[in-house]
């Protein structure tokens, strides 16, 4: 079931987010044991995250600079896809090249590019602001990985990423052959400080999509802003609203008031793997 993509809550300078993430997360995990247990991902040590950023932004590279658009040119890929070095100075160069290439190809390249993505949005602006986000939750596993501080979140990239987790990740907007119950009342999640603010409905969506296939699987509808009707409220940090819809630590609290049975519909919708 796809589902559509919202543009970015006003301009957010994506490229430099992908640059100082990225940068922030080799930093950290540079002098960390190769070993080191990945708290946020358990079957992980410190090498596999290290592999899984080189590789992810490696193939988003891949895509961009070859402007591939088809699916049996990405299935292609793997016939070129690096190996896994086996030591970590390997592993360090590999990231080096992958990552220097897709900030370098994604800058050359118009945002309205059509390029091949999972997402219904398929220009590598999208692109961009995704891997934006990808560097930026997996410098938090490297932080905590190494056991550095952790470094601050860009509020206005937060914001953005709890756009996308609710919208993209979690989202779903009407469409033919498709049905959406709703398994509770609305809840709005509200950023401190009242700047941003989203009211989600949680809802079982059943049907066939054009290729066929059933789903059957738990989503939100998302409309902007408070709704003085809703149910409950999920409150905290956009970067810790971030975190939290990522499933990683929060620094400060994510604050839960209001109806438990909307609270409990909505961690079910959370708890179901993205797919």
């Amino acid at each position: 079931m796809p589902v559509n993509f919202v543009p970015a809550q006003g301009s957010l300078p994506f490229l430099d987010h992908l640059r100082q993430e990225s940068a922030r997360f080799r930093e950290v995990l540079a002098d960390a044991p190769a070993g080191a247990p990945v708290p946020t991902c358990p079957d992980w040590e410190a090498d596999d995250l290290l592999w899984h950023l080189a590789d992810v932004q490696w193939f988003w590279g891949q895509i961009a600079e070859d402007r591939l658009t088809r699916g049996e040119q990405i299935g292609a890929l793997e016939q070129i896809r690096p190996r896994r070095p086996d030591d970590r100075a390997g592993l360090l160069a590999c990231y080096d090249v992958s990552s220097a290439r897709l900030h370098r190809v994604l800058s050359e390249i118009p945002a309205e590019t059509e390029l091949w993505m999972w997402a219904e949005d398929h220009s590598a602006g999208y692109i961009l602001r995704r891997q934006a986000h990808e560097a930026l939750i997996h410098r938090v596993d490297a932080e905590l990985t190494a056991g550095a501080d952790r470094s601050p979140m860009d509020s206005g990239l937060a914001a953005d990423g709890v756009d996308e987790a609710l919208r993209i990740m979690r989202g779903y907007e009407q469409e033919a052959g498709f049905t959406a119950t709703p398994m509770g009342a609305k809840l709005t999640i509200a950023g401190a400080g009242g700047e941003h603010a989203w009211t989600v409905t949680p809802v079982r969506v059943q049907g066939i999509d054009e290729k066929g296939s059933a789903w059957d699987v738990q989503r939100f509808l998302v409309v902007d802003g408070p709704d003085d009707e809703a149910a409950a409220e999920i409150s905290g940090t956009t970067a810790d609203l971030d975190c939290w819809l990522w499933s990683r630590p929060t620094v400060g609290v994510i604050e839960r008031h209001g109806d438990p049975v909307a609270l409990a519909a909505l961690d079910a919708v959370l708890a179901e793997a993205i797919g």
